[in-house]
């Protein structure tokens, strides 16, 4: 596990630090859940004890520090009893603000088309365990805006836009939460190296022709999605974006001008906001 420093300039009254964590997919399941469950989180616990120690380390650091925590999705691997035990554990231990991921609301990883309707069957009981809503929530820290929008199925929606509007009116810096990176060209290319897609929000169709049939319609943009990233760019109150999915530590830009990080699974980001 690496602490890796980052300094972002966003307008704040006065330097403050966040701890960023991101993808620690826990894999707990007992037989409350029945067998397959049990099986599923053998067979998904590919980095044992990594996610423990991550989760271990921002709890103490935070504690020791007074920061707060910020999530930004798949803290869990698969929904489960004990996963989402572990899930409210930490939360209720820490100070930690969340957006969800793709994860959150995977019943049996893989096994089904991941929209609206397949999130929903988990959706409210998920959402039990976390202290603010999941799918879409603010949270003033150092009198800087933190927007959590959950986009872990490459999608905004209308209500998500119209959340987001509203927040802009407040008039304040805003940091916006997300799963899900945006395209940016640098960062399409480093996926496209080794994966068959790049794994990204808004990648322009133009670049996702060689993308498999079934990884095509699930990142595929659609029309209010496409609203979402317009209105983003066009905000200059949107002064950073804070992510995961990607498994890696990336620094970039997002449309040449809004600093875009991504921490990966394995180590913690100490965000310090000036």
């Amino acid at each position: 596990m690496n602490i890796i420093n980052t300094i972002l300039s966003v307008g704040a009254v006065k330097p403050f630090r966040v701890i960023h964590i991101s993808d620690t997919h826990l894999t707990y399941a007992d037989m409350r859940d029945g067998k397959r469950k049990v099986d599923l989180a053998e067979k998904r616990k590919k980095y044992p004890g990594e996610a423990e120690h991550i989760l271990d380390f921002a709890h103490l650091y935070s504690k020791e520090n007074g920061l707060p925590i910020v999530h930004t999705g798949d803290l869990i691997d698969f929904v489960s009893i004990a996963n989402l035990e572990a899930a409210k554990r930490f939360t209720d231990q820490n100070d930690c603000f969340m957006a969800a991921g793709n994860h959150e609301f995977s019943l049996y990883v893989g096994e089904a088309k991941e929209d609206a309707a397949y999130r929903n069957q988990s959706l409210r009981s998920v959402q039990s365990v976390f202290k603010n809503d999941i799918r879409m929530s603010s949270r003033m820290i150092g009198g800087v805006n933190f927007v959590a929008l959950d986009n872990g199925y490459y999608l905004f929606e209308e209500e998500q836009l119209d959340f987001l509007k509203a927040e802009v009116d407040k008039a304040l810096p805003i940091v916006l939460l997300l799963h899900t990176p945006f395209y940016e060209p640098e960062l399409y290319e480093r996926m496209m190296k080794s994966k068959p897609c790049a794994y990204l929000l808004g990648v322009p169709e133009s670049l996702m022709q060689g993308y498999p049939p079934d990884r095509f319609e699930q990142q595929k943009a659609d029309e209010i999605t496409c609203k979402a990233l317009e209105y983003i760019k066009n905000q200059p109150q949107i002064k950073a974006i804070i992510a995961g999915h990607l498994h890696f530590n990336y620094e970039g830009m997002f449309d040449e001008h809004i600093p875009q990080i991504v921490t990966s699974r394995s180590d913690v980001r100490i965000i310090e906001f000036v």
